[in-house]
């Protein structure tokens, strides 16, 4: 007699009207089928919260099809093959995949990447080597990307992306990078560990004087995550020729009515300003020329991060609304597993 695997997974209850609450998520309890050929069984040990998952959860047509109410959500995850059907993935290999949100994933071999563990712990492959930190990579050399001497402004700087753009900023020559967080605990944070020159408090408002203050001259480049205020400001502040990255606008996010743009654009073409979108997605060929950089840094320590963790799948929904709200500094993880 087969024994089934069984799994615990968080599904979309309900579409969030406004800023999501624990209602809208489920915790449930799944069987796994018997595996297919050219598949592999991952138990997750750790999963990802993202802020363009809040995105997902809206039934309207995006870069990213809708989340499907009353199914699995779905995230970038780490876990360990614990059976395959694949002879390309082994089992007890480290693997990458997106299919987060569940303890066990079933899933063909090919949407899996296998991990080299001996470059640094599993989890940084959800982090500063994995979307959040190509992100940033992303950002600062296609992009908008960093010049000798230039000024760069980089916001949610305390996040998973922010954080490591403010340091591969100055390993691109900048001559001083300012951040902007929430609160001073982070602000101090941003200077002592993390780097940064100069941070800006957004809850202290008044952000483009702040701004101003920080950077008297202007500044040459911006990175934002978050539009709103912070790119209004990031306008006014720009010099001439100046580059703006726009990965990111999770002050509208929670939105429940048209949301206002900066009312100064015009100014970015009085100053020949470029503002570009990114997609990280478009961009993993860089993928193995960012790892091999950036595990080099972390293991000689010139690259700072930090995770905030939450315990167990029924914490995510948790996980998921603290980090929307800020709570974390860097990347927030689950973890959902003993890693071995």
């Amino acid at each position: 007699m087969t024994t089934m695997t069984v799994s615990r997974e968080i599904r979309l209850a309900s579409r969030p009207v406004g800023e999501p609450v624990p209602e809208n998520f489920e915790l449930a309890t799944t069987e796994v089928p018997e595996l297919g050929d050219g598949r592999i069984l991952v138990r997750n040990t750790w999963m990802s919260v993202d802020p363009y998952m809040r995105g997902r959860m809206d039934d309207v047509p995006s870069y990213m099809p809708p989340f499907a109410l009353g199914t699995v959500l779905e995230g970038g995850a780490i876990g360990e093959v614990i059976a395959s059907r694949a002879e390309s993935v082994p089992v007890g290999a480290t693997v990458a995949h997106f299919h987060g949100w569940r303890e066990y994933a079933d899933l063909d071999a090919a949407s899996a990447t296998v991990v080299d563990t001996s470059l640094a712990p599993a989890e940084a492959f959800l982090g500063p080597l994995g979307t959040p930190g190509l992100s940033a990579y992303v950002a600062l050399t296609r992009t908008a990307p960093v010049r000798e001497g230039d000024v760069v402004f980089v916001s949610a700087a305390a996040g998973a992306v922010g954080s490591v753009a403010g340091q591969l900023a100055r390993k691109l020559g900048a001559s001083r990078v300012i951040g902007s967080a929430g609160g001073p605990l982070k602000t101090k944070k941003l200077i002592d560990d993390f780097g940064f020159d100069a941070a800006v408090d957004y809850r202290q408002g008044r952000l483009a004087e702040q701004l101003a203050q920080a950077a008297p001259q202007g500044i040459d480049v911006y990175l934002d995550a978050v539009a709103g205020d912070h790119l209004e400001a990031a306008i006014d502040a720009m010099r001439t020729g100046g580059r703006i990255a726009m990965v990111g606008a999770i002050s509208g996010y929670n939105a429940t009515g048209p949301v206002p743009g900066p009312d100064n654009l015009f100014l970015a073409a009085a100053k020949e300003v470029t503002l570009r979108g990114m997609l990280v997605s478009s961009h993993y060929d860089l993928f193995p020329e960012w790892i091999g950089k950036a595990s080099g840094w972390l293991a000689d320590g010139t690259l700072h991060t930090e995770v905030t963790v939450e315990e167990g799948i029924e914490r995510a929904p948790d996980a998921f609304l603290g980090m929307m709200r800020g709570a974390n500094t860097g990347k927030m993880l689950v973890r959902l597993g003993e890693t071995r």
